[in-house]
């Protein structure tokens, strides 16, 4: 079920998804989110879906979020992606003290997170926090983040501090990581991101140097306890996972939505007598193609429905379905995967130009 707030959100992301198709062009070669395209999604409500509504957000549920984040990526997969990283800011926030994640929200709702997951810099234990240095890649969103973080290694006495005496076995034996936040100002932007694919979103390296993060500062991303109540903050790693999911999806959709499109202008294949969209063997692929897609789509909403009801009525219930969400993103993402082949497959050798829209996908 879904309050009117998340019923605005869902529509304002297909009211601009027109006009998000048709700068996906601009967006690649600018390499992220034009200025006011990203205040048309700020005020559309999208990068505060998540938040609760007690700090000024929407507080949607997880089924109409994935909806949102597929339209959006379906539009332009850079644009999909990104909001999806903007629209988790409230799930990292909230592993901080509740203090802190107040703090965050008090000039307004719009505040969004950017940075690295991966283990790739050092925080050296201090008093009252961390001395952080590190270098962490695919930062995606960096430019228009108002805060930053890293994932750490924790170092005592010069040494990874490994797992606590009452972790797994599997957990003692790798170092203990911990995420180290800091205001956008604080950390540099490395400009790496010259790539084939997703070029709009971004997701350049950034770079600490021997700055200090206080202890309120830090959190653990992959086992933090949530601050703030309410489905939503449930195991939100998993939320994580599904959204990924959707953007796939979207992705898929929209290269099955170009291809169409360029089927129906009369495209023709290289000595061909008839008109792509008359081919047997052009309707036969992209008929597996469309219909993978929805059964993706359709495992996507079972999966997040069932997720959602466990946050809701049964939050242990929900730690327990990680393995098998996990295994549908894996299995989603192959099928996006192979459906935009498909598409690259019968569009010919004009899908690999800059101009092509398949291309961006």
């Amino acid at each position: 079920m879904t309050n009117e707030d998340a019923a605005k959100v869902l529509r304002a992301a297909r009211d601009l998804a027109p006009a998000i198709a048709a700068r996906a062009a601009e967006i690649e070669e600018a390499r992220r989110l034009p200025a006011d395209l990203l205040g048309e999604l700020k005020a559309a409500g999208c990068f505060r879906m998540f938040l609760p509504r007690s700090h000024g957000g929407c507080e949607v549920d997880l089924r109409t979020g994935m909806d949102v984040l597929e339209t959006l990526a379906r539009a332009d997969g850079a644009t999909g992606w990104t909001v999806m990283l903007g629209s988790e800011s409230p799930h990292l926030f909230a592993l901080l003290p509740r203090a802190r994640f107040d703090a965050v929200y008090t000039g307004g709702p719009d505040v969004i997170i950017g940075g690295g997951f991966n283990a790739q810099g050092e925080a050296h234990v201090t008093e009252g926090g961390y001395r952080v240095t590190g270098r962490w890649s695919f930062a995606s969103g960096c430019e228009h983040a108002d805060w930053l973080f890293g994932n750490c290694v924790l170092m005592d006495g010069g040494r990874p501090r490994m797992g606590a005496a009452g972790d797994s076995r599997e957990m003692r034996d790798m170092p203990e990581t911990r995420g180290m936040l800091f205001p956008a100002r604080e950390a540099r932007i490395l400009d790496t991101w010259s790539v084939l694919g997703l070029r709009g979103t971004g997701s350049h390296d950034i770079a600490i140097e021997g700055a200090f993060c206080p202890e309120e500062h830090s959190f653990d991303i992959f086992r933090g306890q949530s601050s703030v109540p309410g489905p939503g903050f449930v195991a939100p790693v998993l939320h994580f996972v599904l959204h990924m999911g959707a953007v796939a999806v979207g992705i898929a959709q929209g290269a099955l939505d170009e291809t169409v499109a360029l089927a129906r202008s009369g495209k023709k294949r290289l000595y061909a007598r008839a008109e792509l969209a008359a081919s047997p063997v052009f309707q036969v692929h992209l008929g597996r193609a469309e219909t993978s897609v929805r059964a993706a789509r359709a495992l996507l909403r079972a999966t997040g429905d069932e997720l959602w009801d466990a946050c809701v009525n049964d939050p242990g219930a929900a730690v327990a379905m990680a393995p098998r969400i996990s295994g549908a993103l894996a299995w989603v993402t192959e099928v996006a995967a192979r459906a935009v082949d498909a598409c690259y497959q019968a569009g010919g050798g004009g899908v690999a130009r800059d101009a092509s829209p398949v291309q961006r996908r």
